[in-house]
C-alpha cells in the first residue's frame, strides 16, 4: 500500500498535475496567511467582512482558499493592512 506522499510524488511527476498542485498549494499558503492575520489582530470572520465590506461567507470562502473575485481579495488584504507582491518569473 503506497504512502500519500510517494502517491503524491508520482503524481508530481505528470506537469500538467504539477502546475495545478503548486496553483492549489498558493491558493491555501494565502488562505493560511490571511486567516493567521485576521487572528492576529483579534477580529471574527464578521468583524473583518464589515471593515471590509464583504460578506462573512465572502471572507469564509477566502480562509478556506477557494476561488473568489479578485476585488473581493483586495478589499480584504486593504482592511487587514497587507500588501501583495508580483513577482515575474520567466520561464
Amino acid at each position: 500500500m503506497k504512502s500519500f506522499r510517494s502517491h503524491l510524488n508520482e503524481k508530481l511527476k505528470d506537469s500538467k498535475f504539477r502546475q495545478l498542485y503548486e496553483q492549489e498549494k498558493k491558493l491555501v499558503e494565502i488562505a493560511l496567511e490571511v486567516k493567521k492575520v485576521r487572528e492576529d489582530e483579534g477580529l471574527s470572520q464578521e468583524e473583518l467582512a464589515r471593515k471590509a465590506h464583504i460578506t462573512q461567507q465572502q471572507l469564509s470562502k477566502i480562509e478556506n482558499g477557494l476561488n473568489c473575485n479578485i476585488t473581493t481579495f483586495l478589499k480584504v488584504m486593504n482592511a487587514l493592512h497587507m500588501q501583495m507582491s508580483l513577482i515575474h518569473q520567466k520561464g
